[in-house]
């Protein structure tokens, strides 16, 4: 028996089917977790459309398909050329999830939610013909004792940033984000030893803890910084500012190799952060943090997000003078995005404001709804503008430079937003 699991290409063009080239790769982490839970006597082949095609003919038993928002309609085309083939297909990950019944016309099962208690179900039930069109997980893995992920049959694996994962969930409900719907607001925690097993069978370059929160369970942090500390790796994550200001904490995480944080700062506007349910993040506060952070010689990757109602064309020049005065080391930036499963979607739909039906437009890189104090118009050239002024020549160069002493991943970090944003690669 053989599977293939494919995570699809957003980019995806007939006819076009080039490799996306990049300075690093983002592995399928839930693809590489689904294989290691598939019974070693089945064959299962990982596909990374990103990097290489997908053989619709190549003889195989079973097809699964991961999806979010963005790259639910790719995944939707992959599953109908299968299905026309006869080749069962499932659909999983965020965006199945939270429409299962539109995910199930392209495809033969839905799984929805987190899959490690049902995978083995759902297998057995393939192996004996009795394939159910939705397998609904009625409660969160514990984390413990889970199956490593099978690095070895990733094509080019040593291309891929090693990616692990040490806790799921996040205690904070944010309007606009879907974590808390999808993996509930408990931090559920792996077992710190079984993560430096993982680590130390990866071994090699710069590791990245895909956590929404790594230092959301203090007590589990802390155990973690502490067994991290010996293996002097360099390592990065996400945190939000409301817990990095548990500075012990702080210095734990640079001694134990911490070189660069993701932080959801969102918007320089209290008011916008309020209404957003993110008012446990306060903008007097940042510049102080940042340079707190700075001083552990931590790099700061900050998220901003544009369009909220509290917006107006203003924003994006304020924007990039408090990120310019804060010595941010890089920034995303973001159009609000009414993704399915968060309570902005409601709303939004709710009130009449969303226009797009298109999924692949839900990126954060294009608008989707109707701003309340710009034009449709006006967002879009903002944050196109923000990149360009942030991602400016001297700008750049300037923040590659103080990369040097703090974090060097930085640098091609830096280097690749100032090339997208010149050829206007982030937006059309």
């Amino acid at each position: 028996m053989k599977i293939n699991l494919i995570y699809p290409n957003k980019a995806y063009r007939k006819g076009r089917q080039k490799a996306i080239r990049s300075f690093f790769r983002t592995p399928p982490l839930n693809l590489l977790f689904l294989a290691g839970l598939t019974p070693r006597d089945i064959k299962v082949h990982i596909i990374d459309e990103r990097y290489e095609p997908i053989n619709f003919d190549e003889p195989v038993d079973l097809v699964a398909i991961t999806a979010i928002t963005s790259i639910a309609p790719r995944a939707y085309q992959i599953g109908d050329e299968f299905k026309k083939r006869g080749i069962p297909v499932i659909l999983g990950g965020i965006h199945p999830s939270f429409l299962p019944d539109e995910a199930l016309k392209h495809a033969t099962t839905v799984v929805i939610g987190e899959a490690e208690l049902i995978w083995e179900e759902v297998i057995k039930d393939f192996q004996s013909g009795k394939l159910k069109n939705f397998y609904r997980c009625s409660e969160y893995s514990d984390l413990k004792g889970l199956p490593m992920p099978r690095w070895d049959i990733l094509p080019n694996r040593k291309k891929y940033i090693p990616f692990i994962q040490t806790t799921r969930g996040c205690p904070n409900n944010c309007e606009f984000c879907s974590v808390t719907t999808f993996s509930g607001r408990k931090i559920r925690t792996r077992p710190v030893d079984e993560v430096i097993k993982e680590i130390k069978a990866l071994s090699r370059g710069f590791v990245v803890f895909v956590d929404d929160n790594i230092f959301a369970k203090p007590k589990y942090a802390k155990e973690l910084f502490h067994k991290l500390t010996p293996l002097r790796i360099k390592w990065g994550s996400e945190a939000s500012l409301n817990f990095i200001k548990n500075f012990e904490l702080l210095k734990l995480a640079a001694q134990s190799g911490c070189r660069a944080l993701f932080i959801g700062i969102e918007s320089v506007s209290q008011k916008a952060l309020d209404s957003m349910s993110k008012g446990f993040n306060k903008v007097k506060e940042f510049k102080s943090i940042i340079k707190k952070l700075h001083e552990y010689k931590i790099a700061v990757n900050a998220s901003l997000i544009f369009g909220f109602d509290e917006d107006d064309k203003g924003v994006f020049e304020q924007t990039v003078k408090f990120l310019d005065d804060s010595r941010v080391d890089s920034a995303n930036f973001s159009i609000l995005t009414p993704l399915p499963g968060t309570r902005l979607y409601s709303k939004l739909k709710n009130a009449d404001r969303i226009f797009e039906k298109d999924w692949s437009k839900y990126d954060t890189l294009h608008v989707t709804y109707f701003p309340k104090n710009m034009s449709i118009d006006e967002l879009k050239k903002g944050l196109g503008w923000t990149y360009r002024k942030f991602y400016s020549f001297s700008n750049t160069f300037k923040r590659m430079f103080r990369s040097i002493g703090r974090c060097p991943f930085m640098i091609p970090a830096n280097l690749g937003f100032f090339i997208a944003a010149r050829r206007k690669l982030i937006i059309d």
